[in-house]
């Protein structure tokens, strides 16, 4: 027989659900078959798995060492907590408390790696947890920290994760709300002098992975962002966004669509500007940065890449961002 104590950190889930990621080699049948047959029990009482654990319960096994070690999966926990923390890379974390982190992204990774060869931000947050917070190995086991929200690989900014489930709990709550209110600067060709809001639909085209905007904005496909504009020069202007819904290239897609696409921007900006924008500053990538999140009462500013600072100065002057 073997005891699981339930702490804050993995309390206020469905006990079926914590089990499936505890005994993460184990499919729902066998679960739910050691349920029935009290081989689980939940304070010493037979469950059918949807009570709602508490800080305090007790969940008990009655099984064999094998058969409990194998279901975990511990050997394979182990080998992938080592690989984790052989990434020992710098990450700049700009802010962090004892449920969530939030990173300051930079251009040229991915939020969430696509295939099993890439490494992600997501990874490097739980290398800098293991190797810096001491995040063991049987907390790793029971829940692994997560991104809760994604930035293009190109895109820079506050990038939020998950240290712990009431931390995912949360974030995934006021994501779904849109509680956590996010926005971003970026440079567009064109002058824009006046701030509106721009709203429509967007859809994905799968074969070029391009996001396409229409004006309809009475579908499920909504979206909606607001522009400011802080500062504009004959030619290109630098914008405040707030992001009110997040759908996948939204910034970037819709303001292709108005007609002032991001300055680096490859997917959908202009060619001959990308083009004289790398051969002056060293343009390699979209010109936007999520620089200021609200999440609950807590602001979490991202430093602004030093790429962008330079054309701010050498184009509009030296100014001080307006923040909200």
């Amino acid at each position: 027989m073997q005891e699981i104590h339930i702490d804050e950190r993995h309390a206020n889930q469905r006990l079926d659900k914590f089990l499936k990621k505890y005994f993460k080699n184990a499919n729902s049948g066998f679960i739910y078959k050691m349920l029935r047959k009290k081989n689980i029990t939940l304070n010493d009482k037979k469950d059918t798995g949807n009570t709602i654990i508490t800080a305090g319960d007790v969940i008990k096994t009655y099984f064999s060492d094998d058969t409990f070690n194998s279901m975990r999966g511990l050997n394979d926990s182990k080998r992938l907590y080592e690989y984790y923390k052989s990434l020992n890379r710098q990450i700049d974390v700009i802010y962090e408390d004892d449920d969530i982190i939030a990173v300051n992204k930079p251009a040229g990774i991915l939020s969430q790696k696509s295939k099993d060869s890439d490494i992600s931000i997501n990874e490097l947050i739980i290398a800098y947890l293991i190797n810096e917070r001491s995040y063991s190995l049987d907390e790793f086991r029971i829940f692994k920290p997560s991104v809760s929200n994604r930035l293009d690989f190109n895109t820079t900014g506050v990038l939020l994760a998950a240290k712990t489930l009431k931390g995912q709990q949360s974030l995934s709550k006021a994501l779904k709300d849109r509680t956590i209110d996010k926005y971003y600067i970026c440079i567009v060709t064109g002058v824009v002098d006046e701030a509106f809001v721009l709203e429509g639909s967007l859809t994905k085209e799968h074969d070029t992975n391009k996001a396409i905007v229409s004006d309809d904005n009475t579908n499920d496909d909504y979206i909606k962002t607001e522009l400011t504009p802080i500062a504009h020069s004959d030619k290109t202007s630098l914008l405040r966004i707030h992001l009110v819904t997040g759908k996948t290239h939204q910034i970037r897609a819709h303001m292709a669509h108005i007609g002032h696409p991001i300055i680096g921007d490859v997917k959908y900006g202009l060619e001959d500007v990308n083009t004289a924008y790398k051969a002056k500053y060293g343009v390699k990538s979209q010109m936007l940065h999520s620089y200021e999140t609200f999440y609950r009462d807590i602001k979490i500013i991202a430093p602004i890449p030093s790429i962008i600072n330079r054309i701010i100065e050498e184009e509009y002057g030296n100014m001080e961002l307006q923040r909200s």
